[in-house]
């Protein structure tokens, strides 16, 4: 994981292009999700789950972060400021099991996705419910989204209500519908097509130095 911010000549990264506007892209219909009704529930591999209610989680600590937004679908937007509750503190609230690696983010509507649970847990990772010093719209995820900064945005899921903590990875919805189980940016992770490409070339390297068995 390099989760640290780029900045001058690598700060857009390849194949992006930045834009002052937000577009709203979002695969079925929106969530309507009301605050007094809103929970986050940690559960997998925790010794005991827990729920937080929309009070529960204003009344975290809170966090705010400056980051750019890189979508897949090639635009950026800069220095976006979200507030919001540091994933980090969240997950103090609980005890993760040591065979713990990987996380599967649930959403209202049904959507997931999957990060590595060191990623999830970047410094600079939270669920915001504010962008820009205003709440964040509906359009855009609100009440909650998670925000991950340094992977494509489609990670950064909208109208979250839930992790679950895995001893694997498993894809979720664009992941298992052809986008790239990762997702770094300045990698261009793009495509699972691109997955199948870097295996051959790491398996090619292998039986050229020896350490694989040559068909």
């Amino acid at each position: 994981m390099n989760d640290t911010p780029h900045t001058g000549p690598d700060r857009v990264p390849p194949g992006q292009y930045t834009t002052d506007k937000w577009p709203v892209l979002t695969y079925g219909s929106t969530p309507r999700v009301d605050p007094e009704t809103w929970t986050f529930r940690i559960s997998g591999l925790v010794a005991a789950e827990r729920v937080f209610s929309w009070l529960e989680f204003q009344a975290l600590p809170r966090v705010r972060i400056t980051a750019d937004f890189h979508c897949v679908t090639r635009f950026s937007t800069l220095d976006n400021v979200w507030e919001g509750v540091a994933t980090l503190e969240l997950l103090r609230h609980v005890q993760v099991g040591p065979e713990a690696s990987h996380v599967l983010v649930h959403c209202y509507g049904g959507y997931t996705t999957n990060l590595p649970l060191e990623d999830f847990l970047s410094e600079r990772a939270l669920l915001a419910d504010r962008h820009d010093g205003k709440p964040l719209p509906i359009d855009h995820g609100g009440p909650v989204r998670l925000v991950v900064p340094h992977l494509y945005a489609w990670k950064s899921a909208k109208w979250v209500n839930g992790v679950e903590l895995t001893p694997e990875d498993r894809r979720g919805f664009w992941e298992e519908n052809g986008y790239h189980t990762y997702g770094d940016p300045w990698q261009e992770e793009r495509f699972s097509s691109q997955e199948t490409r870097e295996a051959y070339q790491v398996r090619r390297r292998a039986k050229e130095l020896g350490l694989v068995p040559k068909d």
